[in-house]
């Protein structure tokens, strides 16, 4: 069975992002109207002053480093109101823009920058040791780094940014021609939960095509003039001048680059900058601008729902709350709605799907609460039975297709889907067929409403004697144990059962007062079916590991489990 849309197909422009972008004939706000806003230094940028400096830096590139069609930036930085300028004028140039995590080790980081083929790489100053020794190893010249943010290098090796801009004789270069669908825009990597990161090939048109499907979903409400509002969700606090989101997301992720650089560019709603998030600072930020939304992850979510400070500012001012990246429990929903009055509707998405493909609907923030919304327009999904191509050696090219509320493996196919993976033919021929459907790889479902729902990774179900358990199913009882602030629960093999039992590891919210095991256990064994009990036992640790947009890194877990398992054998 194809799942459709329940929107309207929308006709889409076949252009390059800057065009799409700056030069729009139904742009509503004007030039002046603040766009981008430092959170820290209250520093501001104007739509006119992004769209300028944007072009500035575009003409320096061509002029100070022979910059030509298809050249890659790659960027490793913590969140700046420049870069949006910076990514711009690159793509301007006909440049592909290469975000990296500036938490990358020196060989993670040359990983990409070889993959990449990156001809240049930007940074902030704070992280340039790293830079440097990466760009050693991928053979990139130091004069090849470029600095942003306030701090320049006293010794002249690098270029700051705002130099580039300012390079002689830039004036008589002028943008390339543009093939919007297969020009690569953005080269992003994937999160190399179970091996190496992938480069994502995103086009122009798939990048132009996502920001008018999210438009669809939240332009309505989320207004640069707070202009209008659903149901009985209030308009921003009168004098507030409009909506205004609070960027916490890392902009090198591409969730945090969808909806926080590409979309208030489009909408023209205010978004105040965070280098990182920090919970007193996203406080402080709130109740300091009015700030009326906010795009978070769920390990964010959690703190909502047990830190101290979310009850010493006043966050009024929050009209609505989009979570994304991992699923969400409506227990969690609603713990955070019943403390601090949030509500939290949810999105889903991929780096393949340019990210957005399903997003909660406002006016149905409060029905079917746990699910990630409503397919966005001109796509089509299909929900099939789960092969995970890893263990199962008899997988088959055409996978029987699922009805309303049965769960399985979503394939999607619509324009805002990648080329394809860089450099790997192979992977990208195992995901994506030759009539354009997309293996997501994520489990769910679909109640006859068209909500999604996200049960886990085809590749991180647990097999347990036939029954397939989904972890996030687990994390989302053991998170309403008392004392449990995050878990994770991963699967490991016990020889002597002959299957994978699950196991979880668990981070309370005061380490000096350890949880009672045994209690826990007995707690959530009385709560979920036989196979679903944690056969494999629960261990305390200080910390879940997870990436960047707040995905558990289970491989990490698994190996712990693995060694743990080996030496202390399950807790029954």
């Amino acid at each position: 069975m194809v799942f459709k849309s329940h929107y309207a197909d929308l006709d889409l422009p076949c252009v390059d992002i800057f065009t799409f972008l700056f030069e729009r004939k139904d742009q509503k706000f004007p030039d002046s109207h603040p766009i981008f806003h430092d959170g820290l230094t209250d520093r501001v940028h104007t739509f006119g002053e992004v769209r300028k400096l944007a072009e500035e830096f575009g003409k320096g590139l061509k002029s100070q480093y022979d910059w030509q069609k298809g050249d890659v930036l790659a960027i490793s930085s913590l969140n700046d109101i420049d870069m949006p300028s910076i990514i711009f004028g690159a793509l301007w140039a006909g440049g592909t823009v290469s975000t990296a995590n500036p938490g990358y080790t020196v060989s993670e980081l040359s990983y990409q920058l070889r993959d990449s083929g990156a001809k240049c790489v930007m940074t902030d100053y704070s992280n340039i040791e790293t830079v440097k020794s990466a760009c050693s190893v991928a053979g990139i010249a130091e004069n090849h780094i470029i600095i942003l943010g306030d701090q320049k290098n006293a010794t002249g090796q690098q270029e700051h940014w705002s130099n580039v801009r300012s390079t002689s004789n830039i004036a008589r270069h002028a943008a390339p021609k543009f093939d919007p669908m297969n020009d690569t825009a953005f080269l992003v990597y994937s999160s190399g939960t179970t091996g190496k990161p992938k480069g994502v090939k995103l086009s122009h048109y798939n990048i132009t095509t996502n920001i008018l499907q999210l438009q669809v979903a939240e332009g309505y409400n989320l207004t640069w003039d707070g202009s209008r509002t659903t149901r009985d969700i209030p308009k921003p606090q009168p004098g507030n001048g409009g909506d205004k989101i609070l960027a916490c997301l890392p902009f090198f992720h591409i969730y945090g680059l969808a909806v926080l650089v590409h979309s208030p560019i489009y909408s023209g709603v205010t978004t105040v900058v965070l280098p990182r998030f920090d919970v007193d600072s996203w406080c402080q930020l709130v109740q300091k601008h009015k700030i009326t939304f906010s795009y978070i992850v769920p390990p964010i979510v959690l703190h909502m729902a047990k830190h101290p400070s979310f009850s010493l500012y006043d966050l009024s001012s929050i009209r609505m709350i989009q979570s994304a990246a991992a699923p969400l429990t409506r227990e969690l929903i609603d713990q955070v709605y019943a403390r601090l009055g949030f509500r939290i509707k949810q999105g889903y998405g991929l780096s393949e799907t340019s990210p957005c493909m399903y997003q909660g609907p406002w006016d149905a923030w409060d029905i079917d609460i746990g699910t990630c919304g409503v397919l966005l327009p001109n796509l089509e999904v299909k929900i099939c039975e789960p092969v995970d191509s890893s263990r199962d050696e008899n997988t088959s090219t055409t996978p029987k297709e699922l009805k309303y509320g049965e769960e399985g493996e979503l394939h999607v196919r619509g324009p805002n889907i990648f080329k394809g993976y860089h450099n790997n033919a192979k992977a990208t021929a195992e995901c994506l067929s030759s009539d354009g459907w997309f293996r997501t790889g994520d489990v769910g479902r679909i109640n006859e409403r068209g909500n999604l729902f996200i049960t886990d990774r085809v590749k991180e179900l647990i097999k347990y004697k036939g029954f397939q358990v989904a972890p996030a199913e687990l994390e989302g009882s053991l998170v309403g144990f008392p004392g449990v602030i995050d878990c994770a629960v991963v699967g490991i093999y016990d020889k002597d059962l002959a299957t994978e039992v699950p196991r979880a590891y668990i981070v309370t919210e005061d380490a000096s007062k350890p949880i009672d095991i045994d209690e826990l256990q007995k707690w959530f064994n009385s709560r979920v079916a036989s196979h679903k009990k944690l056969r494999g036992g629960v261990e305390l640790i200080e910390q879940i590991p997870k990436n960047a947009s707040g995905k558990i890194l289970r491989k990490i877990l698994k190996e712990k489990a693995r060694l743990d398992f080996a030496s202390k054998g399950a807790r029954l």
